[in-house]
């Protein structure tokens, strides 16, 4: 009996948590197929007459494909800046042992405490001083340095998982410490790494502030600005914006599906190694 109330009770707090989740999506995929006249004439959770793309073409016919791609590349340089370097730093924290090896990771992860944002008057100057003002690269450095600690955090743990014993064997074998990082340390922390790249893209897709700051162009804006400004052209014709929106957040749902096994995989197997 226990177990069944159990099992129902979270039954019903799963299906509660899935309303929640997937109805925003469905009232927004919803819209994007009306016409402005149908958000006023009928009920809002009405199926529309006819389920047109015109919402969809007129997004498509703006400046979505540039803002798209700018994202892609701003967010796929970052990401794999922050791999690579979170790796090497946190390979070189765990398994270099120098004196100093605790206390730097210490600092780097006592500036996870740092709210970002107060520096955004330093970067600023910074990307004007080095000439980034207004380019994709003017997004990449903070997006990286603001991303590092978390990410050395986790992945630091989930190397010091890996059996001493395989470096050991790797360096009998004759192979130097570049070599055991390259071909050991790196193969294994593969589901660490997807974990990670998964969730910075995820944090960096939406990131408004840095890129609203650092960008002037529509050339090198990205997504989130892109939404920014289509809204205040179209104020008043919510299934356009709603289309918009659809079609954004349209990468990262692919994303995600794709990846969610490796992400539960990178979460769960520090905590079953020995």
């Amino acid at each position: 009996m226990k177990k069944a109330l159990k099992t129902g009770v979270g039954t019903v707090f799963a299906i509660l948590a899935l309303f929640v989740s997937v109805v925003p999506f469905w009232f927004m995929i919803l819209v994007s197929f009306k016409e402005p006249e149908e958000l006023y004439s009928k009920a809002i959770w009405s199926l529309p007459d006819t389920f047109s793309f015109a919402n969809y073409a007129e997004v498509l016919s703006g400046n979505f494909l540039r803002y798209l791609l700018n994202s892609i590349v701003v967010i796929g340089i970052s990401v794999a800046l922050i791999l690579f370097l979170s790796a090497t730093m946190s390979y070189s924290l765990v398994r270099v042992k120098f004196k100093a090896s605790g206390f730097i990771l210490a600092v780097i992860i006592a500036c996870m405490a740092i709210p970002v944002h107060v520096t955004l008057i330093p970067v600023y100057l910074m990307s004007n001083n080095l000439g980034l003002y207004d380019t994709v690269f003017a997004l990449i450095g903070p997006y990286v340095a603001f991303n590092i600690p978390m990410s050395v955090f986790i992945l630091s743990d989930f190397m010091r998982t890996i059996p001493s014993e395989i470096e050991a064997a790797a360096f009998i074998d004759g192979c130097s410490r570049r070599q055991a990082f390259f071909h050991v340390y790196l193969p294994m922390s593969v589901p660490g790494l997807v974990t990670l790249a998964i969730y910075n893209a995820i944090q960096l897709w939406g990131e408004f502030l840095f890129a609203l700051v650092l960008t002037q162009s529509e050339e090198v804006r990205t997504l989130p600005l892109g939404i920014w400004e289509f809204q205040g052209a179209h104020q008043a014709h919510t299934p356009r914006i709603m289309a918009f929106l659809t079609l954004s957040s349209l990468v990262m749902t692919i994303v995600f599906m794709i990846g969610q096994e490796k992400i539960i995989q990178g979460m769960t197997v520090g905590a079953v190694k020995e």
